[in-house]
C-alpha cells in the first residue's frame, strides 16, 4: 500500500442521495464531475452520515465519536454557539498533524468557536449549544480580536471560511483566528424558501454567492503550495451547498433544468471537478484519497422539485434532513484513490462517516488511544476490494430532535414513533417502536416491530450498552459528556422499547 497518501474530503451541506446521479439513474441534475471520482473509485451505497442534520455530522466526522455522546443532545448549532470538540479531544485532524501532515479546513465550520465580547459587554453570556435568535450577538461580539478554540486549536494547521451555515450570522470570513475584517453591513433576510437566511451583520459588500468560489480558490491554493511543497497534506473542505440560501452562480443559472436548486448542485459538480484538475496538475492525484459525501439528506424545500421537475434528492428512500428514516441520514459516499482502491467498483456494505478517523489512521499507520474515536471502524479492507471483511456490525443514528435509532445487518430499530424529525401525518407517529428490514423493505413502509419482539429486544439493549459504555467500538468504557443528563435519557429509550431500567 503507498505510504502517506494525501488525503482531499469534500464534504456537502444537505446534498441527497438522490442528487447524484450515478447513485440515481433518474435523477434530473446531471453530475458528471462527481460521477467521474465515482467511475475512479468506489462508490458506497449504504452509507449514512452521524447525525440526520449538520453540526452533529461534523463533529463525527472530525472525531470519530457520536455528537449525542457530548452536551448537543438535539438542535445544531449557530454562527456564535461555543466550541463542541474539547481541546484534548483528538481529532482525526490532529492525528494527521502528529503523523507529518499538513492539515486545513476551508469551509462552514459549524463546530463552535468562543469569540470575545466588547468590553462594555464583559460578564453577558455567550450563546448556549443550540442555534436560536442570535442577532443580539452582532453587535456585542469585537470582531477584532481573536477567535479562540476553533479549527487551528483542534489539529488545522491552517482554516478559512465561515463560522457556521451560510444562512447564519456573522456574515464575514475567518482566516485561522481572526475575522478577515469587521463586520460592519446589514444582511437583509431571505425572502423565499431558496433564499432564506437570517437577517444578520455582514463584512462590506457581502454576497452569499462569492462564498463557494471563494472556498474553492482557497483550496486549490493549498493543494497546489503543499504539493509543490512535497508534504503529505490533508484538505478538509465543508463546502456552504447546497444548503440555504441556495445561491448558484450567474454561469450555472439555468444549466441543470431543475430550478435553481439543481442549477447550485451542478456549481457543486464544478467545483469537484476543479479541486480533482487540482491535484492532477500538482502531479499528486496518484497518490491523493479525494472522498466526496455529505452531512445529512436533503432539505425539506426540495419536496417542491418532485412535482415541479420530477427530481427527487432522497431519491426513493423515506425522510429528508432531520429524520431518522433513509432519507435523513443516508448520503452519497464516494473514495477516489487511484494507487489503492478498484476504479469503478461499489461496495453495498453498511458503513457511517464516522469510520473516516479509523480508517485514516489505519491508512497512515498511526495507534488511536483507547479515550479517542469511540465509535469509529476502519473500512480500509472494503476500500481494498475485500468485501467479506467484518468491519462495521451495527451503527446507531441520531435525529434532530435527538431520538434513537439502531442499524443491525438488515434490521433498523426506531426507538420513537414518527419520523424524529420534520413532522409528517402518518401511521407510526403512534407507534412506540418502528421495525424495519432493510433488505425487504428498503424504503421503510411497513413497521414489523409487534412480529419481532426479539429483534426489537436485541437492539433496545445493544443501544443502551453502546450509550452507557461510551463507545460502540471494542475499547476501555468511556465517559459520556454532561453524566447527570443521561439518566433521563436512558429511561426514555428504555419507555420507548417497552423496556424496564437498567441497573
Amino acid at each position: 500500500m503507498p505510504s502517506k497518501p494525501n488525503f482531499v474530503y469534500i464534504f456537502c451541506d444537505d446534498l441527497g442521495w438522490g442528487d447524484v446521479s450515478c447513485l440515481n439513474p433518474e435523477s434530473k441534475i446531471q453530475t458528471p464531475n462527481i460521477d467521474r471520482l465515482a467511475a475512479t473509485g468506489m462508490n458506497f451505497t449504504d452509507a449514512h452520515a452521524g447525525s440526520a442534520v449538520c453540526t452533529p455530522s461534523r463533529y463525527t466526522l472530525l472525531t470519530g465519536r457520536y455528537c449525542w455522546r457530548t452536551a448537543l443532545k438535539h438542535g445544531v448549532g449557530g454562527g456564535y454557539s461555543p466550541p463542541l470538540i474539547k481541546p484534548d479531544r483528538l481529532t482525526v485532524a490532529k492525528m494527521l498533524q502528529q503523523a507529518g501532515y499538513r492539515t486545513a479546513c476551508i469551509g462552514k465550520w459549524h463546530v463552535g468557536f468562543n469569540w470575545q465580547l466588547k468590553d462594555e459587554f464583559k460578564g453577558e453570556k455567550m450563546p448556549r449549544l443550540l442555534a436560536r435568535d442570535e442577532s443580539r450577538f452582532d453587535t456585542m461580539v469585537d470582531f477584532s480580536k481573536p477567535i479562540k478554540n476553533g479549527p487551528v486549536d483542534v489539529g488545522f494547521d491552517y482554516y478559512f471560511g465561515i463560522s457556521a451555515s451560510l444562512d447564519m450570522s456573522p456574515y464575514v470570513f475567518i482566516e485561522n483566528d481572526r475575522a478577515t475584517e469587521i463586520p460592519t453591513e446589514t444582511v437583509p433576510k431571505g425572502t423565499t424558501p431558496e433564499a432564506r437566511a437570517r437577517e444578520g451583520i455582514g463584512a462590506k459588500g457581502w454576497k452569499h454567492e462569492n462564498v463557494l468560489p471563494t472556498l474553492r480558490d482557497k483550496s486549490i491554493d493549498f493543494i497546489r503550495r503543499e504539493a509543490a511543497a512535497g508534504n503529505p497534506f490533508f484538505l478538509y473542505l465543508p463546502v456552504n451547498g447546497p444548503h440555504t440560501p441556495v445561491v448558484p452562480n450567474a454561469e450555472f443559472i439555468g444549466k441543470s433544468g431543475a430550478g435553481i436548486y439543481g442549477d447550485f448542485v451542478l456549481e457543486i459538480d464544478d467545483v469537484v471537478g476543479r479541486i480533482v484538475a487540482a491535484l492532477e496538475d500538482a502531479g499528486v492525484r496518484e497518490n491523493t484519497v479525494v472522498i466526496f459525501s455529505s452531512d445529512n439528506g436533503p432539505e425539506t424545500l426540495t419536496a417542491a422539485y418532485r412535482e415541479a421537475y420530477g427530481h427527487y434528492s432522497a431519491w426513493k428512500f423515506r425522510g429528508m434532513k432531520r429524520d431518522n428514516w433513509e432519507g435523513g441520514h443516508r448520503v452519497p459516499f464516494l473514495v477516489s484513490w487511484p494507487a489503492a482502491v478498484p476504479a469503478g467498483s461499489t461496495c453495498e456494505c453498511f458503513v457511517e462517516l464516522v469510520d473516516f478517523m479509523a480508517t485514516a489512521a489505519d491508512i497512515v499507520g498511526a495507534t488511536l488511544p483507547g479515550n479517542a474515536a469511540e465509535d469509529s471502524r476502519s473500512i480500509l479492507r472494503w476500500l481494498k476490494g475485500d468485501y467479506t471483511a467484518k468491519c462495521r456490525r451495527f451503527a446507531i443514528h441520531h435525529s434532530c430532535d435527538g431520538k434513537w435509532a439502531i442499524r443491525r445487518g438488515k434490521y433498523k430499530l426506531l426507538l420513537h414513533g414518527g419520523s424524529g424529525g420534520n413532522a409528517y401525518d402518518c401511521p407510526e407517529n403512534n407507534d412506540p417502536v418502528q421495525l424495519y428490514d432493510l433488505e425487504a423493505d428498503p424504503f421503510e413502509t411497513t413497521n414489523i416491530y409487534t412480529s419481532h419482539p426479539e429483534i426489537v429486544a436485541q437492539l433496545h439493549s445493544l443501544c443502551l450498552d453502546s450509550i452507557q459504555q461510551g463507545r460502540s467500538t471494542a475499547g476501555p468504557p468511556q465517559q459520556n459528556d454532561c453524566r447527570g443528563e443521561w439518566t433521563q435519557l436512558v429511561e426514555l429509550v428504555n419507555l420507548a422499547a417497552g423496556g424496564k431500567p437498567k441497573a
